[in-house]
């Protein structure tokens, strides 16, 4: 069956990650494959933050070519009169198991001829990940069919969002001073030319402040990027200075700067400007991986530690990639100290592989580009595999 149009719902859990995917999905779709996108989501406020000309008062709108809708996750007494005039899509993303209300689910049952249905699953490198891709479940009571599609770093997976244009966006930006000299003004801040860069964006994390003391005691400037969020006002507690975008904090060897939070875009050409990056979650953690440059991955904390196995599954296949041993073992231990496994961050060990793990990012992202883009990959899997 040809898909040509897409419903995707979405539900915001950690301010960025969740709608963070969903929009750049959306848009992809809309923008490079041409069809018919439908996002449906449930923090408009949230969203915003990613897309500053949303309007947050709005039930329908339209914005990058995508049609943008409320809805409430769980169901309530409304959805009858929301789904009513709902035309289903060829296609319908459940996005990270976020549950399909009802109403929604009979306007499916509905259609003619039934949509593809895909839930779209959270990201990770975890050998399980290849046995389950694509793998049907069908409704306990509804003649629907819905399928697994996960992303991932290996053949047998989805592979991950990436846009058409993106390397050659990645290169005019690099080659362009004034592309640059846009990016800084927009952060609010001034590079350091003699100054290591690094962005750092993450959830709370008590190895921060120790971070920051090792930037400030070490023998090199460190500038560093943080826009605002948990980390700022953790760097706020450090320093007894104001987080606010603009501002300039500065202790010792350690200046840093803290920037608003910006569109999908301008975020890329933050990583692209940076010698290290530290993200947090999904979205942030795949761009940071086409921006080529060495990482450190805040991973979204679950409860008994079940997070860390996600984690050393990305690590193991890293390694496996062909990267200096000594520099995988800095990587490691430092991914290590910073998502709490019981060591303090070692950065000196860390600055001393950074032209190594340089040298590995690019050949990584060189990897992946072997897997295929996400979007592409999810419309053909819909149109030649699900019934």
């Amino acid at each position: 069956m040809p898909i040509r149009s897409w419903d995707i719902f979405c539900t915001v859990i950690d301010n960025f990650g969740d709608i963070g995917v969903c929009w750049r999905l959306a848009r992809q779709l809309a923008q490079e494959h041409g069809h018919a996108v439908r996002l449906w989501v449930d923090d408009l406020h949230s969203f915003a933050r990613l897309a500053p000309t949303l309007d947050t008062t709005a039930r329908s709108q339209h914005l990058s070519g995508v049609e943008i809708r409320t809805w409430r996750p769980g169901g309530d007494a409304d959805d009858r009169a929301r789904f009513a005039d709902v035309a289903v899509h060829d296609a319908v993303i459940e996005a990270f198991a976020c549950h399909l209300p009802d109403a929604f689910l009979a306007r499916m049952v509905a259609r003619e001829l039934a949509p593809a249905w895909i839930n779209l699953e959270y990201l990770s490198a975890e050998p399980w990940v290849r046995e389950h891709h694509g793998m049907p479940s069908p409704h306990p009571r509804l003649p629907l069919v819905k399928h697994f599609f996960f992303p991932g770093f290996e053949r047998g997976t989805g592979g991950l969002l990436r846009e058409s244009m993106l390397g050659a966006q990645r290169s005019t930006f690099l080659a362009g001073p004034a592309a640059q000299a846009a990016l800084w003004h927009r952060l609010r801040a001034t590079p350091d030319g003699s100054a290591l860069k690094i962005s750092l964006f993450s959830y709370q994390n008590p190895a921060l402040p120790v971070l920051l003391e090792q930037w400030r005691d070490g023998p090199e400037p460190v500038q560093c990027l943080i826009p605002q969020g948990l980390a700022a006002e953790q760097l706020a507690a450090w320093s007894g200075e104001a987080a606010v975008p603009g501002k300039v904090v500065t202790r010792g060897n350690l200046q840093v700067n803290i920037v608003p939070f910006v569109r999908q875009e301008h975020y890329d050409e933050m990583l692209w400007a940076c010698d290290l990056n530290f993200v947090r979650g999904e979205d942030s953690f795949v761009r940071a991986q086409w921006a080529a440059r060495p990482l450190v991955w805040h991973i979204y904390p679950q409860d008994e530690d079940a997070h860390h196995d996600k984690l050393d599954a990305w690590l193991t296949l890293f390694r496996r990639s062909g990267v200096d041993a000594g520099a995988a073992q800095a990587l490691t231990a430092f991914w290590h100290a910073w998502n709490a496994y019981g060591n303090a961050p070692d950065w000196a060990a860390l600055r001393s592989k950074l032209p190594a793990l340089t040298q590995a990012a690019q050949q990584w992202q060189a990897r992946l580009l072997g897997l295929g883009d996400l979007a592409a990959n999810l419309v053909a899997f819909c149109e030649n595999r699900v019934k």
